[in-house]
């Protein structure tokens, strides 16, 4: 059964709304590569809600999964699975301590760091949260009414949160200025967003093929324009110089500068090597190195590295392993996560200060196609310690503690005289094993439209 083509799982996600609650019961836990029963630890269980121990709201559809995860004792280990009883995880955030989940629900739900207690939830008039973003104490969301939620959150023994408004606000729909800056709202589902935390801009791409930049301080418009052919999928920006990066399923990357006099945008650079749509951006910079990645539904990631003296980006290759879509994408430092349909989550390390790249292991606990990640450094000793949220179309969300020691070190192979590098990936068997609701799921009509 063959699953490649030009069709993403996107079109799946804006297709499917409130599913029926599935039972865990007919989802066999499976792993993807043998290893031998010396080499393998296995998670606790979590105790259910039933236990008393980690209470969830009454009203919640969540429950503590009691499954165990398989692990690597060397390398990660799950140390927390949740499951939705009805619709999917679609957007994950962390910041001061805290994780917010976003679902088909109007409640944005929020865990603790790290073993996801729950801390309460953030109520909006519109559900379908596509997209979070987590700045210090604020929250920016995305909802099905196409218009996007600013709150403001305080940390301490009980989680109080406050929205502080909505973007377009109400009255921008009567106002008219010159050039049409200040439209209104997006006119399909704002699918991405990144924050500018010098200029306090909010960037928005949506499935209209636009990308809109507020101005949060008084949730104004500055400027709309047409960014791609196809729908937005995802954006990010540069916080050292403010660049603008935007994904489409038009199959490519597009580098924007904001024109200061005018307050505008201009295209710079326009990244295309192959039609497969763009489903996912991530930056990564340290020193005097920057290294833009995105992901894609044949499955590679490509990455480019930046010229030191401009702001030009030139392709150094691509990292290769996963069978499916590449749905979603993290960094911290030189630390790759990558989300697939395949259902596995890769960990790729760079080696500081070149374009070689290790893939140090597969994350295999999900049954179904990583949807989205979030990624933070828990620790920065002798050991580095990484904490990964990801959630699945299983209808699971877990948490993952990663540990690098500093005696790993990189194995790549190098070509002659200077030619790409070929990125050595571990011996993994990269035979997915999806859950039967999710294969019936993808095999349906509207999928493929």
């Amino acid at each position: 059964m063959d699953f490649h083509g030009k069709d993403t799982l996107l079109s799946l996600m804006d297709t499917q709304k409130s599913e029926p609650p599935q039972s865990p019961l007919h989802l066999h836990l499976q792993t993807h590569r043998e290893i031998s029963e010396q080499d393998l630890q296995f998670s606790s269980p979590r105790p259910s809600s039933s236990d008393g121990m980690f209470p969830i709201m009454p009203d919640s559809p969540w429950t503590l999964s009691p499954l165990p995860t398989p692990s690597s004792s060397l390398l990660y280990h799950c140390i927390a699975s949740l499951h939705r009883h009805e619709g999917n995880i679609y957007a994950i955030a962390a910041s001061k301590g805290l994780v917010f989940t976003g679902s088909n629900s109007s409640r944005i739900r929020v865990w603790k760091q790290p073993d996801c207690m729950d801390r309460g939830y953030l109520k909006a008039s519109s559900g379908e949260v596509r997209a979070i973003l987590a700045y210090s104490n604020m929250l920016f969301s995305t909802h099905k009414d196409h218009k996007i939620r600013i709150w403001t959150f305080t940390v301490s023994d009980s989680f109080k949160s406050k929205k502080l408004g909505t973007l377009p606000r109400k009255s921008s729909i009567l106002m008219f200025p010159s050039r049409g800056k200040n439209t209104p709202k997006h006119k399909d589902s704002v699918s991405c967003m990144a924050y500018y935390h010098s200029e306090g801009l909010l960037y928005t791409g949506s499935h209209d093929r636009t990308v809109k930049a507020w101005r949060v301080s008084d949730r104004k418009c500055v400027d709309s324009f047409g960014a791609h052919e196809d729908n937005v999928n995802a954006i990010l920006v540069n916080q050292d110089d403010g660049c603008l990066f935007t994904g489409s399923s038009d199959g490519s990357v597009k580098i924007w500068r904001r024109v200061y006099t005018e307050d505008s945008h201009t295209l710079t650079m326009t990244l295309k090597f192959q039609p497969s749509p763009v489903n996912a951006l991530a930056l990564s910079c340290s020193f005097n190195h920057c290294f833009l990645y995105s992901g894609s539904s044949d499955g590679m990631i490509n990455f480019w590295e930046k010229e030191r003296l401009c702001y030009r980006f030139n392709h150094g290759g691509f990292l290769q392993g996963h069978r499916f879509a590449v749905l979603c994408l993290a960094t911290v430092g030189n630390m790759i996560f990558s989300g697939s349909e395949d259902t596995t989550i890769r960990v790729w390390r760079r080696e500081e200060g070149s374009c070689y790249h290790e893939c140090l292991t597969v994350l295999d606990g999900h049954r179904g196609p990583v949807r989205c990640l979030a990624a933070c450094l828990e620790m920065e000793k002798v050991v580095m310690g990484f904490l990964v949220y990801s959630a699945s179309l299983d209808q699971t969300f877990k948490v993952w503690r990663i540990k690098v020691l500093p005696d790993e070190k990189m194995c790549m192979d190098y070509s002659e005289q200077c030619e790409a590098p070929r990125v050595k990936i571990r011996d993994y068997d990269m035979s997915p094993v999806l859950s039967p609701s999710w294969v019936e799921k993808k095999l349906q009509g509207s999928y493929f439209q």
